[in-house]
Order: structure tokens, then sequence, then C-alpha cells
């Protein structure tokens, strides 16, 4: 699964718990009472309800003792009738757990099949033990009425991590290994996904039709899926293995921009674990309104709205692509191997993560990836995250794992793994890990166990303070120059609590060239001394960036100047720049920031644009003409982008057919950007463009849009405003972005536009209910009861309507 940044953003400003590791109760594997060994489903569906008629036929075997009763979850059913061989069977249902009386005991050698008709109440769920997530309901029905004619009718499901109880009885549990058989039975005018292969669709005399999906490998219950809507179906393949993208048929023509690069995805995977993508098909559906980023079912993988991209969109960056290869490696690593238990949901997780890095650096180059490394990092880092540990038997609830030490401690950890066994060897062992525990499960201790038999190699140490520790390495460095010796002594350390060991790159630059030193620090307090001829230029520690930790070291502006043109970590560059842009009244230090708008790498291009001052005396007409032409042709736009909305500060009319030129760019951030820029320059030439464009690319540039309707006090606008809103506040990491919805909402809060306030509470409930497992119905609750008292405040005496607006709000949160 690929959670989404709301999950942090939501934990950053309302989860006021901290995290200890020695409160909570131990969280083990599932015991194995029982083993399944097939479902096979029948089910159909009440829209106007939101339920699900079923059967099932359920094969298991006892584990290893005999056993006379067998228990299942199932949570929130009607469960009319259990069965073996036709004849009934008593049973206890507490709505959680389904106890079966098996008519005499089992042993480990004999499979029984149980029958059971039921009806599946998604609505009805409430996960037990967990107030928290009391709407992962397993069974989603989007829109089912059809009363909302701007979205679909669709039905999607989602199990992680115990919630396909939710729509069969099953031993909910990630240790389970099942084949499985579904009949679905839907409208004819809808098209249906499932695990496995579709072997036969079938018209009913009632309008309906059953297709049969057939799953005949195993996988964990979590991984079942049931998608049904109007979707366009753009086939495309990998090998002789379908590839099929299932997409809402505005999107059909922009399918294979978005997805186009999974066959590719398929076999880099499968070249660099050694196992040939070992499932019969490879399908990508987008839900609506679907509750986190994405879903690695296996061979059917869900997508969330952000998927839909159109070219204006895909110009500037496929901003799924990373998500996209993440599910696709899903598919070795948790679907064909599995995790145990949620305790040590690394081994699914970590990969998935550090997958997005191995497809960066293959497809796009070193730079890519790094920047991908280190974007995730900051982001483990400004969490709380520091006393967690990677490996966790001890927490509140299952899905507190899924957090940035999972998914991006956990993958750093990975390339810091891979940096010190070497790539040969990291292949190597992820080949045999997948081949020992293919179509079963496994642990972190298995995944040491592996890198220990191909490697030769203890690996104790790395995962003991990795995995089953916390934290990560604070380093104070110091460096002592001995002229008479013509040495440099390299001091590290360690500050933190827990004692780290790791491998460490040194780069020592003289004389324009670099020297790696690669040494190993086993102690607090380590130091390493090296010769030279003159006096370096430059020390870089951590001069490869892999080493996750903290550094703090005395540098001067020249030592800066001088990393931001020498240094080849993006890491290193980024930290040279935000450090040289605070001294650009120094010459030196504007010309170096100048020279970085000259970098190879468009991230660092960009990060120079937004910083450099074009105020200050050294500003020299070259420079700006330099700024001007990256505006009209730097071959990437988002860079181009960047260069406008630097041009745009200087308000200066002769810039206008720079910005005159953005109006018309194919990519929306070029024409968002272009549309701030030309406002302060010619406000009704902006505004008339802005009220020209077709809704469809307002919604997409609403930003900029909003940041001039604000400014302009443009209160025809609001409607429009209110709509996006709650995905500026609570969605987007800019903290300038949150702050200008922040801006809106109270505007409209306080306005008398009541279309505004019913846009506003509509997207409000939309994403309460959404994400509601994440307590986002109390951040709605919170908003409302914030209108209310603004309303109250501000127009006291007109806001019958705009009351009744808020009050039907929070009676939907409410329910």
């Amino acid at each position: 699964m690929k959670f989404q940044k709301l999950l942090v953003v939501v934990v950053t400003l309302f989860t006021v718990a901290l995290y200890s590791q020695s409160d909570k109760a131990y969280r083990a594997e599932r015991d194995k009472v029982h083993s399944l060994i097939h479902t096979k489903l029948k089910v159909d569906f009440n829209f106007q309800e939101q339920e699900m008629n079923g059967e099932e036929w359920v094969t298991l075997k006892p584990h290893f003792y005999e056993t006379d009763k067998v228990t299942l979850d199932a949570k929130a059913m009607v469960i009319h009738k259990v069965t073996m061989n036709n004849q009934p069977l008593d049973f206890n249902y507490d709505d959680f757990e389904l106890v079966i009386n098996l008519p005499r005991k089992y042993n480990r050698k004999e499979e029984f099949t149980l029958y059971i008709k039921y009806t599946a109440r998604p609505e009805r769920v409430k996960q037990k033990g967990s107030a928290a997530i009391t709407s992962a309901k397993g069974l989603y029905f989007i829109n089912p009425k059809g009363l909302d004619k701007n979205k679909p009718t669709q039905i999607w499901t989602q199990g992680e991590t115990e919630a396909s109880s939710c729509w069969f009885p099953t031993i909910d549990a990630p240790n389970q290994k099942t084949s499985q058989e579904i009949y679905m039975t839907v409208p004819q005018k809808y098209v249906t996904l499932s695990n496995g292969k579709l072997e036969k669709q079938t018209t009913n005399a009632n309008g309906t039709r059953t297709d049969y999906w057939n799953f005949t490998q195993k996988h964990a219950p979590y991984l079942f899926f049931m998608g049904v809507g109007e979707y366009e179906i753009i086939k495309d393949k990998y090998k002789d293995i379908p590839v099929d993208y299932y997409v809402e048929k505005e999107y059909a023509p922009y399918a294979k921009d978005i997805f186009g690069n999974t066959p590719e995805m398929l076999a880099f995977f499968s070249k660099i674990t050694g196992i040939e993508y070992p499932w019969n098909k490879y399908a990508q559906i987008v839900g609506r309104d679907y509750v986190s980023g994405a879903m690695e079912n296996t061979t059917a993988v869900i997508h969330g709205e952000r998927a839909y991209q159109t070219p204006g969109q895909l110009i500037d960056e496929n901003v799924q692509e990373n998500t996209i290869a993440h599910e696709a490696f899903h598919h070795w690593f948790g679907d064909l191997v599995t995790t145990e238990s949620w305790s040590n949901l690394t081994v699914n997780e970590s990969f998935a993560n550090y997958s997005e890095y191995l497809w960066l650096e293959h497809k796009y180059g070193k730079d890519e990836a790094d920047a991908h490394l280190f974007e995730d990092s900051e982001a483990y880092k400004q969490g709380q995250n520091y006393d967690k540990h990677l490996v966790r038997f001890y927490y509140d609830d299952k899905e507190d794992m899924f957090d940035a030490v999972s998914y991006n401690k956990g993958g750093a950890i990975l390339h810091m793994l891979r940096n010190y066994v070497g790539d040969d060897a990291f292949y190597t062992t992820l080949n045999t890990y997948l081949t020992d525990y293919k179509y079963g499960t496994a642990e972190a201790h298995q995944l040491r166990l592996a890198f220990e038999k191909v490697t030769g190699k203890d690996l104790n140490w790395f995962f003991n303070q990795w995995y089953f520790n916390s934290g990560h390495p604070k380093l104070s460095i110091s460096y002592d120059y001995n002229k008479l010796r013509k040495t440099v002594t390299i001091n590290i350390m360690q500050i933190q609590m827990n004692e780290f060991k790791f491998p460490f790159a040194i780069d020592v630059f003289e004389g324009g060239k670099r020297t790696r030193h690669n040494v190993f620090v086993d102690a607090r307090d380590a130091s390493f001394t090296f010769p030279f001829i003159k006096q370096p230029d430059l020390i870089q520690v951590n001069a490869d960036g892999v080493l996750l930790c903290d550094i703090s070291e005395n540098k001067v502006l020249s030592d800066y100047i001088y990393q931001l043109k020498h240094a080849q970590n993006y890491a290193h560059k980024r930290e040279a720049l935000l450090e040289v842009v605070k001294h650009q009244d120094d010459k030196n230090a504007f010309n170096a920031v100048a020279g970085a708008m000259n970098d190879d790498f468009y991230k660092i291009r960009i990060l120079a644009l937004e910083n450099i001052n074009l105020i200050n005396k050294y500003s020299k007409k070259n420079v700006i003409d330099k700024i001007m032409r990256m505006a009209n042709s730097d071959p990437k736009t988002l860079v181009q982008a960047a260069a406008i909305e630097t041009l745009g500060k200087l308000t200066d009319p002769a810039l206008k057919s720079v910005f005159d030129k953005g109006l018309q760019s194919k990519s929306y951030s070029v024409l968002g950007k272009s549309l701030v820029a030309m406002y302060y320059i010619d406000k009704q030439l902006a505004i008339q463009k802005s009220k020209t464009l077709p809704l469809e690319v307002k919604k997409i540039v609403a930003t900029p849009l909003t940041r001039i309707y604000l400014e302009e006090n443009d209160d025809t606008e609001l409607s429009f405003i209110a709509g996006n809103v709650m995905a500026g506040m609570f969605l987007s990491p800019n903290k300038k972005i949150q702050s200008l919805y922040k801006e809106a909402f109270d505007k409209i809060g306080k306005s008398n536009n009541t279309e505004a306030i019913q846009n506003l509470t509509d997207d409000i409930v939309a994403k309460g209910l959404q994400y509601k497992q994440y307590n986002f119905d109390k951040v709605g609750i919170n908003l409302l009861r914030q209108l209310v008292e603004m309303q109250k405040a501000n127009n006291p005496s007109n806001i019958d309507n705009n009351l009744r607006v808020i009050q039907i709000a929070t009676a939907k949160l409410l329910e």
C-alpha cells in the first residue's frame, strides 16, 4: 500500500499522543489453528442498501493440532446458514468472529469445506478494539444511488490490513495464503475486475451479468480485490502477460501516458530479482474516493484519483509514477512473499518504498533517485518517528505501522544495506529470499539470514541497530589539520543515545581533484587521518549520501560555495545552495547561486531560481537574460515555471512577452505561474485569461487562481475556490499553499456567499468521510464549528441559510 501525504499532515496537526515502545501489548504473529486452502465466492450487490449478498465455500485444514471448531473473522454480517456436505452446522457469531462447530475432530491431514450464506453490511462495520479505523469497512459503495451527477457509481474493496473479512468470512491474517474464485453478478453496464483471470462472462435474464474470476495461486486474504464500475479498459502487455488500465472514459486517451511505463517496470523488477513476474496478469484501476494512495492487490492494483492526469500535467511530471512502481514491486515483496505479521511490515513496505529509488535510478538516473531518497528521509525525520523501531512488536493499532518508518526509513535502510554488501550480493539475496519463501510468509530475521547465506557475513549488528532499534546517527564532525605533516584528521562523534556502527564515505577535494576514502565507524568517537599535498579545498563527509544521519559541522561560506560547485550528491548540493543563498550580498555567493541555474539536474536549477535575489546590486542584466531564456526554453517545464515565478517578482512590464508566451504553454505549471506573474503587470489580461479557462483546467491550476482571486477580492470566484480548500489546507506539503487556503477558508467562512459555503461544506463532508479511518471526520467537525462561529460573528442578521447548510454537513459527519 502507498499511503498518502494526508496521513502525515493529519497526524502532525491532530495527534497529540507520543509514541512509546514499552507501554503497549506485544503484537505477535497470529496463531495458525487452521490453514486456509481455497476460497470460492459468489456475490451480488444491493446498491440501494449498500450491502452484498454472498455465498462462500471455504476449504481449510487444521494447521497441526486436531480440532472440532473453526473460528473465522466476519465483521458486521448477517450469517444466514453454515453447512458442511449439505448438513447444517451450529455456530456462534458476535459481529466479529464466526465460531463454527464441526461434526467431529479433524487432523492436519484432513481438508474440509464449509458453505456459508451471508450478507455483508460494510456500513455497519466497527473494527474491534480500534476506534481509529471505524470506517475501514473493506467494501465501498461509491455514489451507489447515483444521486451525485458529478461522480460515477463504483464499488471497490480495500483489504489491508484486516478488512477483507468485512465482505467474506476468512482467517484475516497476513500469515494465511489461499487460492480463490469469485463469481461477481453486476448490472450489464458495469465492468468488473478481480484477482487472476476472467474465465467466463454469463449474461443473465434479469439484465445482469456474472463474471467468473479465477486465481489459482495462493496469496493473503488482504490482497483479495473486487472492482465494479463504468470503465474503459486500455490494453497493454508485458511479454505475453496482459497489462490492463481501467480508467473512466474521460481519461482513456491518457491511460498509457499515465501507466505506460508499467511493462518496463515489470521487466526491470523481474531482472533485478531474478524472479520472472510471477502472476498471470497485471491490471490497474482508478477508484473514486479511494481511502489511500494505492493498493497492491495481487494482479489487480487500485489507485486513488490522484493518478488521473491530463497532458498539461504529465508534461511537467507524472506524479503517480513512483506509486505505480511501488505497487508493482509489491508483487514480489508483499504478494509473493508476505509479512508474517504487521509487526514485520518492513519486509513488504520498505522494499516497495525502495523500489521507487531503484526505478528512478534505472529510468532517470542517480540524481533523480538521490533526490527522492533525500525527500523521503527528510519526511521521516520531520515526523514523530525517532523512537520507533522498524520491526515493531509493540503498537496501539496495526494501522500505526503504516508510517514514515516502515516506508521512508525502511527504504533508506535497504539503500544502506545495498551499499554495504554491494549490488551483486544485494540482488542475489533478493532472489534467494524470494525463492526460499515464495507463496509463503517471512519476517525480518529470515531476510537477515538470506543476506548472511549469500554474503557469508554476520549481519546481526546491522539488523539489531536498524531493524530492532530506533533512531539514526547524529554526528558532530570536526577537522584537525597538521600542516607540518600535511595530514588532516576527521573526528566523528556520535551524540545520539544509541551507538551505531556504519561504513562512511569521505571525499577530500585537493587541487580540483576528489579522492574518496571509505572508512568504517565502530565507536562513539572515531578519527581518521589522511595525507594531503596542499591544504584541501573541501572535505565532504557522508560523501555518497548513503548514511541516514544528521550532521553538524563548522563550514564557512567559501566551503559551501566550493561544495555547491563540486559536490556530486544531490543532498550536498542542496545543502550548500541553501546556505549560499543566505549571503547573496557577497558577490561570490551571488555568482555561485547564478551558476547553480546551469546545473545538470533540474531540481537544483529550480532551487536556485526560487532563491536567487534579483534585487541586490550584483543582479546583472545577463543573469536576468539567462532566467528569461530558461523561462522560454529550459528542457524541463517545471524549471520554466520556476523561472517565470522568479521573473514575476520583478513586476517589470518589459517581461510581459515572457509571461504572455507562458500563458500559451501546454504545461499547466507554466500556465499557472504565468497567470500570477501577468497579474502584477497586467491585471485585466490575467483575469480575462483566467475566466476563459475550461473548468477542468481551472481545477488543476486552482492554487495560482486562488491567489489571484483572493488578492483581487473577487467574490464571484469564492464558490470555485471553496472546492479546493480542503486539499490545499491538508493535502499539500507546502506551507505557503496551506496558508493560502487557510486564508481562503477564513474568507469564505466570514462571507454571506451561500453557494461558496455549500461547496466548502460539501468538500469537508466528502473528505471527512473518505478519510474517516484517519479521524478526518473529527477534523471536519472542528472546521464546521469554526464556520458557525465565523458566520455568527460576521453575518448576524442574515445567516439562516448558511447555518442550515453547515448544520446539514455536521449531521452527515456525525452519522
